[in-house]
């Protein structure tokens, strides 16, 4: 299962709106860039944020997840306190083809300043906004900005549809349109 090209992208996006709105190129000017690439696509974190607060003394259960242990921040900048955690979207809207995959990998120039950013799998059939979990894990508060580049997603095409994709076994995540909290 070869990675896809730039070019496989391109198609991809102009036949089956793969990727709403979609960057033809690389916006670099000011900004930490965002859009095509050679063998992938830059994300862009939208001004819709979740950050970790103990306000309230909560237990973080995935189970029974407490909308309070978050605090709602839409803003152009997000500062994610030191050691602490903000759950975002991408301004990006995905439709996932039955025989893609795609997975997603922290940029560069936000790794070098300790932020991690993590997204499961986009699976087959998959539909949404990805929501992003990005941790500082530095000892200081960390500036994140939204409406610029924020993770690189890579596109896997196999052989074969799978039996059953995504939206076939009805994903509990399929259509997000917001920050997405955990669900059971």
């Amino acid at each position: 299962m070869p990675i896809k090209s730039d070019r496989w992208i391109r198609r991809m996006c102009d036949e089956h709106r793969l990727i709403e709105p979609f960057e033809p190129g690389q916006v670099r000017e000011g900004v930490i860039s965002y859009g095509l690439s050679s063998y992938g696509y830059d994300i862009r974190v939208a001004a819709e944020f979740k950050v970790f607060t103990n306000v309230y003394n909560v237990v973080v259960d995935p189970k029974a997840f407490d909308p309070r242990s978050f605090i709602d921040v839409r803003e152009g900048i997000c500062n994610i306190p030191p050691n602490s955690f903000a759950l975002a979207r991408t301004e990006e809207y995905f439709r996932m083809p039955r025989n893609v995959l795609a997975i997603c990998v922290g940029k560069s120039t936000y790794a070098r300043c300790g932020i991690v950013v993590n997204v499961t799998p986009l699976e087959p059939g998959w539909e949404g906004y990805l929501t992003l979990e990005i941790s500082n894990t530095t000892p200081l508060p960390a500036k994140i900005y939204a409406g610029e580049g924020i993770a690189q997603l890579l596109f896997f095409e196999g052989d074969e549809e799978p039996s059953v994709a995504y939206a076939d076994r009805e994903g509990k995540y399929q259509h997000q349109s917001g920050v997405t909290l955990p669900r059971l």
